[in-house]
């Protein structure tokens, strides 16, 4: 599951990303294969950490898996 970490907590990227220009056309992020293709990976993966990543807007986004 892809969520946006905000100070508020977490947020679904429906919230967020339907009002972006880089959106998909149903206003998700471009998320495919494990890569956000509109923002860039700042954090991979690991055994106790989600990979994290950050979208052209600026917010930060993290893969957790469940």
């Amino acid at each position: 599951m892809l969520v946006i970490i905000a100070e508020s907590g977490l947020l679904s990227p429906g919230q967020v990303c339907c009002g972006c220009l880089m959106a998909d056309r149903a206003g998700q992020p471009r998320w495919r294969d494990g890569q956000l293709h509109c923002g860039q990976c700042v954090r991979g993966a690991s055994d106790s950490k989600p990979a994290c990543f950050e979208c052209a807007m600026g917010f930060t986004l993290a893969w957790i898996d469940g």
